[in-house]
């Protein structure tokens, strides 16, 4: 198995509804994103996936968050902006993209400071 990540970074700003503490109030991360591909074997090149298949399906996603409000994004009308369910959506907006027959999308890791994060992935 091999698994292949990378790595990108987006601004935005976001607050958690009925959250008992100062995290209530608008406020900003500079988010740190992962995205981990599990691959069986090689291709004909010797990769499991191209660096630049991943980095080209994670910049839209990545355009739809940056410097953005995300609490007014469409996915985040109904459920808080935190960092599990910013992970669970960027893996599922990647998941059709990055999956073939020798790899597939295993991991996304979104955190909102240098020592704490939150990994998410499908079983």
């Amino acid at each position: 198995m091999f698994d292949i990540s990378l790595k990108t970074q987006f601004s935005a700003g976001h607050h958690l509804r009925n959250y008992p503490g100062n995290c209530e109030m608008p406020h900003g991360h500079n988010w740190d994103v992962t995205v981990t591909v599990r691959a069986k074997d090689l291709d004909e090149l010797g990769m499991g996936i191209d660096f630049r298949q991943i980095k080209t399906a994670l910049k839209s996603v990545i355009a739809e968050l940056d410097h953005k409000n995300l609490n007014e994004h469409p996915v985040f009308k109904a459920q808080n902006p935190s960092s599990e369910n910013l992970a669970v959506h960027i893996y599922h907006a990647l998941k059709d993209g990055l999956t073939s027959g020798h790899h597939q999308i295993h991991a996304v890791t979104v955190s909102e400071t240098p020592n704490s994060w939150v990994t998410y992935i499908e079983d």
